[in-house]
Protein backbone atom coordinates (compact mmCIF):
# COMPACT_ATOMS: atom_id res chain seq x y z
CA UNK A 1 0.00 0.00 0.00
CA UNK A 2 1.43 3.45 -0.67
CA UNK A 3 2.19 5.96 1.72
CA UNK A 4 0.15 9.22 2.22
CA UNK A 5 0.94 11.82 -0.65
CA UNK A 6 4.65 12.79 -0.85
CA UNK A 7 4.72 16.70 -1.50
CA UNK A 8 8.05 18.50 -2.34
CA UNK A 9 8.11 22.26 -2.75
CA UNK A 10 11.34 24.17 -4.71
CA UNK A 11 10.74 27.90 -5.79
CA UNK A 12 7.09 28.02 -6.92
CA UNK A 13 6.55 24.69 -7.90
CA UNK A 14 5.36 21.47 -6.31
CA UNK A 15 5.85 17.62 -6.70
CA UNK A 16 3.15 15.71 -5.02
CA UNK A 17 1.59 12.05 -4.67
CA UNK A 18 -1.86 13.60 -3.84
CA UNK A 19 -4.63 12.20 -6.85
CA UNK A 20 -6.50 15.10 -5.80
CA UNK A 21 -4.38 17.62 -7.04
CA UNK A 22 -4.51 15.82 -10.49
CA UNK A 23 -5.61 17.84 -13.46
CA UNK A 24 -7.63 15.49 -15.50
CA UNK A 25 -7.67 17.60 -18.65
CA UNK A 26 -4.40 18.74 -18.45
CA UNK A 27 -2.68 14.72 -18.21
CA UNK A 28 -5.31 13.87 -21.18
CA UNK A 29 -4.31 17.14 -23.23
CA UNK A 30 -0.37 16.16 -23.27
CA UNK A 31 -1.49 12.67 -23.92
CA UNK A 32 -3.24 12.68 -26.67
CA UNK A 33 -0.04 14.35 -28.05
CA UNK A 34 2.74 12.29 -27.07
CA UNK A 35 3.62 9.51 -29.34
CA UNK A 36 3.09 7.06 -26.82
CA UNK A 37 -0.87 7.55 -26.13
CA UNK A 38 -1.72 9.49 -28.94
CA UNK A 39 -5.08 7.08 -29.60
CA UNK A 40 -5.43 6.60 -25.69
CA UNK A 41 -8.56 7.44 -24.88
CA UNK A 42 -9.61 9.25 -22.07
CA UNK A 43 -11.80 6.80 -20.22
CA UNK A 44 -8.16 4.61 -20.40
CA UNK A 45 -6.49 7.28 -19.07
CA UNK A 46 -8.98 7.90 -16.44
CA UNK A 47 -9.40 4.53 -15.13
CA UNK A 48 -5.63 4.28 -15.08
CA UNK A 49 -4.93 6.99 -12.50
CA UNK A 50 -6.14 5.38 -9.35
CA UNK A 51 -4.54 2.41 -10.05
CA UNK A 52 -1.00 4.17 -10.10
CA UNK A 53 0.92 5.98 -7.84
CA UNK A 54 1.38 9.77 -10.01
CA UNK A 55 3.48 12.37 -9.31
CA UNK A 56 2.09 15.79 -10.37
CA UNK A 57 4.63 18.63 -10.68
CA UNK A 58 2.37 22.29 -10.30
CA UNK A 59 2.94 25.92 -11.26
CA UNK A 60 0.72 27.01 -8.13
CA UNK A 61 -2.83 24.79 -9.33
CA UNK A 62 -1.34 24.40 -12.83
CA UNK A 63 -0.19 21.23 -13.61
CA UNK A 64 3.09 21.28 -15.47
CA UNK A 65 4.71 17.73 -15.44
CA UNK A 66 3.31 14.06 -14.64
CA UNK A 67 4.64 10.88 -14.28
CA UNK A 68 2.95 7.48 -13.03
CA UNK A 69 3.91 4.01 -12.31
CA UNK A 70 2.34 0.93 -12.16
CA UNK A 71 3.80 -1.06 -9.06
CA UNK A 72 3.58 -3.50 -6.72
CA UNK A 73 5.30 -1.51 -4.06
CA UNK A 74 7.42 -4.03 -3.69
CA UNK A 75 9.22 -6.36 -5.98
CA UNK A 76 7.94 -4.27 -9.61
CA UNK A 77 7.10 -0.86 -10.96
CA UNK A 78 6.62 0.60 -14.18
CA UNK A 79 7.61 4.12 -14.83
CA UNK A 80 5.54 5.63 -18.04
CA UNK A 81 3.27 8.60 -19.07
CA UNK A 82 6.31 10.66 -18.01
CA UNK A 83 6.10 14.58 -19.29
CA UNK A 84 6.81 18.01 -18.95
CA UNK A 85 4.86 20.75 -20.63
CA UNK A 86 6.15 22.53 -23.49
CA UNK A 87 6.37 25.69 -21.81
CA UNK A 88 8.20 24.42 -18.82
CA UNK A 89 11.01 22.27 -20.66
CA UNK A 90 14.16 23.44 -19.75
CA UNK A 91 14.10 24.25 -16.08
CA UNK A 92 15.57 20.88 -14.77
CA UNK A 93 11.96 20.29 -14.12
CA UNK A 94 12.17 16.54 -15.70
CA UNK A 95 15.22 16.13 -13.70
CA UNK A 96 13.59 16.97 -10.74
CA UNK A 97 10.58 14.80 -11.22
CA UNK A 98 12.90 11.81 -11.10
CA UNK A 99 14.93 12.72 -8.47
CA UNK A 100 11.38 12.62 -6.64
CA UNK A 101 10.38 9.12 -7.81
CA UNK A 102 13.64 7.12 -7.31
CA UNK A 103 14.07 8.72 -3.68
CA UNK A 104 10.31 8.13 -3.00
CA UNK A 105 10.06 6.31 -0.13
CA UNK A 106 7.58 3.55 -1.22
CA UNK A 107 10.14 2.80 -4.19
CA UNK A 108 13.43 3.18 -3.17
CA UNK A 109 13.95 -0.54 -1.92
CA UNK A 110 11.63 -2.07 -5.28
CA UNK A 111 14.03 -4.38 -7.33
CA UNK A 112 13.09 -3.61 -11.00
CA UNK A 113 11.67 -0.37 -12.70
CA UNK A 114 10.59 -0.68 -15.88
CA UNK A 115 10.35 2.20 -18.76
CA UNK A 116 10.02 2.56 -22.38
CA UNK A 117 11.56 5.68 -24.13
CA UNK A 118 12.14 6.55 -27.75
CA UNK A 119 14.61 9.23 -27.02
CA UNK A 120 15.07 10.25 -23.37
CA UNK A 121 17.79 7.48 -22.55
CA UNK A 122 20.12 10.33 -21.93
CA UNK A 123 17.34 11.37 -19.16
CA UNK A 124 16.79 8.40 -17.42
CA UNK A 125 20.52 7.22 -17.32
CA UNK A 126 21.24 9.24 -15.02
CA UNK A 127 18.59 8.25 -12.32
CA UNK A 128 20.38 4.24 -12.86
CA UNK A 129 18.53 2.82 -15.89
CA UNK A 130 19.98 0.95 -17.95
CA UNK A 131 19.17 -0.90 -21.28
CA UNK A 132 17.89 -4.53 -20.39
CA UNK A 133 20.87 -7.34 -19.81
CA UNK A 134 19.11 -10.02 -20.60
CA UNK A 135 16.52 -9.06 -23.43
CA UNK A 136 16.04 -12.18 -24.67
CA UNK A 137 14.59 -13.28 -21.51
CA UNK A 138 11.55 -10.42 -21.79
CA UNK A 139 8.08 -11.20 -23.21
CA UNK A 140 5.18 -9.16 -24.06
CA UNK A 141 1.80 -9.42 -25.26
CA UNK A 142 1.08 -6.61 -27.27
CA UNK A 143 -3.03 -5.58 -28.28
CA UNK A 144 -1.83 -2.45 -29.92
Amino acid sequence: MPSPAYTIQRDRFLISTDPALLDLEAICSFLSRAYWAQNRPREIIERSLPNSLCFGIYDGKKQVGFARLVTDYVTFAWLCDVFIDDEYRGQGLGKWLMSAIVSHPDLINIRRILLVTRDAHGLYRQYGFTALANLESWMERFQG
